[in-house]
């Protein structure tokens, strides 16, 4: 437009996770694509920070929420003992199935957030490929990582496993699932950062990706302490496994949360721009 200027500047990765836009005044307004896919709207829809049941985004934080409150109660030991393994299993199975819940839920948030999809809101795909969108894969792959969690949850609900069959069919898709995350997380945290470090204590999307980054790396080191042998049926170290998925889940429960006032926040606001003393207002470029 007459009088503005735009300055692209791309996260990396070969995404672009920010635009700076120099307004004629001087004022720098930036767009930031998870700030961007969270405010869709002007205001938040309806509701509070703490209840807002016709809002996405309060249902993806109370999803993940209960989720992981279920993963942290399956993982304790004095509940396995209360109440069997069998039962401790269905805790697990039931758990990763609202986490499918809300990753679908979050993977949609960003389908619906895309270049042109507010434009024809009926023909909306349910699916779609768009890799050169940072928050699709950090979206996409969480969501599959929910659903490898899915069958390993679900097999180990089966009572009799032989040690291959827990190998092959609830250990490897806890595995991948792990992995999953912790691709997912980075991918959420390095948008958020625009790069793979930054110091934002002030801001709720930092914490958020943060605690959600350091949960997928214990959910991994579960993963690597509950290798379960394929001759024996054996865990490499129960203890270990039980405690990385207590702590992941708890993280993730604290990301779940910090979810609520992120939803909330004003739509923009203003922030000191980087590397100058100009204003830099977070919002439409």
């Amino acid at each position: 437009m007459h009088g503005q200027r735009r300055a692209f500047r791309y996260g990396g990765l070969g995404a672009v996770t920010y635009v700076d836009h120099r307004r004629a005044d001087g004022v720098v307004v930036r767009w930031e694509s998870r700030h961007h896919r969270k405010h869709l709207t002007a205001a938040p829809d309806g509701g509070s920070t703490w209840w807002a049941p016709r809002a996405r985004g309060w249902w993806i934080a109370v999803l993940f929420a209960v989720g992981s409150v279920l993963f942290a109660l399956g993982s304790v030991p004095g509940y396995l003992s209360a109440v069997g393994a069998r039962w401790d299993s269905v805790t697990f199975f039931i758990g990763s199935l609202f986490f499918t819940s809300a990753a679908f839920l979050t993977y949609r948030e960003a389908v619906d957030a895309a270049p042109g999809a507010a434009e024809d809101p009926a023909h909306r795909r349910f699916f779609v490929y768009q890799p050169r969108r940072i928050d699709w894969w950090a979206t996409a792959v969480q969501f599959a990582g929910t659903l490898y969690f899915n069958v390993s949850t679900g097999v180990a609900t089966r009572a009799n496993l032989t040690a291959q069959a827990a190998h092959q069919h609830v250990w490897r898709p806890d595995a991948v699932g792990s992995v999953c995350f912790l691709v997912a997380s980075g991918l959420a945290w390095f948008e958020v950062c625009h790069g793979w470090a930054a110091w934002r204590p002030r801001s709720w999307s930092w914490w958020i990706t943060l605690v959600n980054l350091l949960g997928s790396v214990a959910f991994g080191v579960s993963a690597v302490a509950g290798y379960v042998s394929p001759v024996t049926g054996e865990l490499r170290n129960a203890a270990r496994a039980n405690l990385g998925t207590f702590v992941g889940a708890v993280c993730f429960l604290a990301g779940a949360v910090l979810l609520l006032p992120e939803r909330t926040r004003e739509a923009s606001g203003q922030v000191t721009a980087p590397g100058g003393g100009s204003r830099d207002t977070i919002g439409a470029p």
